[in-house]
């Protein structure tokens, strides 16, 4: 019986200080941005929620919003990593245009998902941050994704091959420092506007003093449910967050 309890005293005492070590941010603090002016995306609330599973799991803190006006100098001191979950369009003015380069340059981090890069057309900066601008895309199809760099966290889970099935994006502008993680093979399925052997769909780059991250993978709800995507997913996290790749 005394062992019983001591037990009990133990792990009690165990979870109260995991618990309060998750309120005072845990490992990392993660701001979920996912304003919408153009094309709203119908996995937001999925993408938002795991998110927020993986935040319990794993022990960060998140805060959601889609008001940009948490775009300051103040508010962003707060985190450690912005989370642009498939924003589109245009969704800052200037002062949190300022704001948001200001806390990369501080040394933090950014991940983009899927529609990250159909956002903020008109600022350059953006663009070469977040590693290129979105072109087109065809219907939803499988494919192979071929893993092309498995030292990032994001990639170390996964296979040299992938099956995916997924709105698979093209895109224009691309950063010519980013680097690539995962490849679309463009001859396993039927591309819109095809960008050849070299079409990047996850990279990640060291950006203004700050770290990026983006993943294209994301606009079907089910991915939201799959284990080696949302690995995929916090890896990238982790990573921009808290800068952990394989040397």
């Amino acid at each position: 019986m005394k062992f019983k309890i001591t037990f009990f005293t133990f792990a009690l005492a165990l979870l109260t200080s995991l618990a309060a070590f998750a309120q005072q941010g845990g490992q990392f603090r993660a701001l979920v941005f996912s304003k919408s002016t153009g094309f709203r995306h119908q996995m937001i609330p999925d993408g938002v929620y795991a998110i927020k599973q993986l935040a319990a799991a794993h022990v960060f803190s998140v805060y959601t919003t889609e008001d940009a006006n948490h775009f300051t100098d103040e508010n962003l001191a707060k985190y450690d990593v912005i989370i642009l979950m498939s924003t589109t369009g245009t969704i800052f003015n200037d002062a949190q245009k300022a704001a948001f380069q200001k806390f990369v340059q501080s040394g933090k981090g950014v991940v983009g998902i899927h529609s990250a890069t159909d956002t903020e057309y008109e600022w350059p900066w953006y663009n070469q941050m977040i590693g290129a601008y979105f072109l087109a895309h065809p219907r939803q199809q499988t494919l192979r994704l071929e893993v092309v760099d498995n030292t990032h966290p994001s990639t170390w889970h996964l296979p040299k091959n992938w099956l995916w099935t997924d709105e698979l994006y093209e895109f224009r502008n691309v950063n010519p420092n980013i680097k690539v993680l995962i490849n679309a093979d463009e001859t396993t399925y039927e591309p819109a506007k095809p960008m050849g052997a070299n079409h990047p769909m996850a990279w990640y780059h060291e950006f203004d003093g700050g770290r990026v991250f983006y993943t294209a993978l994301g606009h079907v709800e089910a991915v939201w449910k799959d284990p080696d995507f949302l690995k995929h997913l916090y890896g990238g996290i982790w990573y921009a967050a808290k800068g952990k790749t394989l040397k």
